[in-house]
């Protein structure tokens, strides 16, 4: 539904943007700086900052980031960073207006790595899938990476946020730091469910003797395009037309009842595609 909007109205990936940060602005201000979680990245500096002198988080996102979008923009054009930009200056603005109510109580290190590793997770993956983020060091680590080209943005990042991670266990002990650790992962794997999730198909290969028949029936019921390929049986020698065709996960039932009802002995064959771009899926809307 998410993609089906964006595909519409460009405007969506802005509404997305937003709503994202304020999904992680949340998870910073009522679960990581309770907890003193660090998590890394300028939002795990704030924390820091706020911890040991008072400083607003919404103030350091704003000041550190301001120096990174002006490299950034000197290096990259003001094309790359437009939606990074919307995200951050987002992030700010949810650190300033939402209320400080702590979502766990006591401030449990686990409850707060596991469900701040989640929620976050959730807005990070929405910021991400419409080529945005929240700035930082994401955006620190391609700055570099542009001086460095043997190394990739991810070896870049993981070294600058792992600094942070380190000052924290500096100052808010080992126990918290491994904590965070596991929020980082949490993070991780929810922003790349939630990203590949969207781009995620099924490739479905189909050998039978009624090519044509079950070709335009799946045209006709899901409206996918199908391609046939030629090949021939290498036991047999017979020639055949095979069908290649790519469809969503929810789809695969349908396309075995279409098959089966034509051809009892079709040979079907179906295997994950991680990613798919083009009509009926992933759009290039990413201007």
């Amino acid at each position: 539904m998410i993609q089906k909007l964006r595909e519409k109205y460009k405007i969506a990936d802005y509404i997305i943007i937003i709503l994202g940060s304020f999904i992680i602005g949340y998870a910073i201000k009522n679960i990581y700086d309770p907890a003193r979680l660090v998590t890394g990245g300028v939002s795990g500096i704030a924390v820091i900052f706020n911890a040991l002198f008072e400083v607003p988080l919404w103030l350091t996102n704003t000041i550190m980031n301001i120096p990174l979008f002006i490299i950034t923009y000197k290096i990259k054009g003001w094309r790359f960073m437009v939606k990074t930009f919307i995200s951050t200056m987002m992030l700010s603005v949810a650190l300033l207006l939402i209320p400080y109510r702590p979502l766990v109580r006591d401030f449990d290190p686990l409850l707060s790595a596991i469900f701040g590793g989640i929620i976050t997770g959730i807005g990070t993956g929405m910021v991400f899938m419409c080529s945005a983020t929240t700035g930082g060091t994401d955006m620190l680590a391609a700055d570099i990476q542009h001086f460095m080209r043997h190394r990739t943005v991810a070896q870049v990042l993981m070294v600058l946020d792992g600094l942070v991670v380190i000052v924290g266990a500096g100052i808010f002990g080992i126990n918290t730091a491994l904590y965070a650790v596991i929020s980082v992962y949490l993070v991780t794997k929810v922003s790349d469910g939630i990203v590949e999730g969207i781009k995620f198909g099924k490739i479905v290969y189909i050998i039978s003797d009624k090519p044509e028949e079950i070709a335009k029936e799946i045209m006709d019921r899901l409206g996918r395009g199908i391609t046939g390929i030629d090949s021939v049986g290498m036991y047999t020698g017979n020639k055949r037309t095979m069908l290649y065709c790519v469809v969503t996960s929810r789809e695969i039932p349908i396309i075995k009842d279409i098959i089966y009802n034509i051809d009892t002995s079709a040979f079907v064959t179906v295997s994950d595609a991680n990613e798919v771009m083009g009509e009926g899926f992933q759009e290039n809307i990413n201007k």
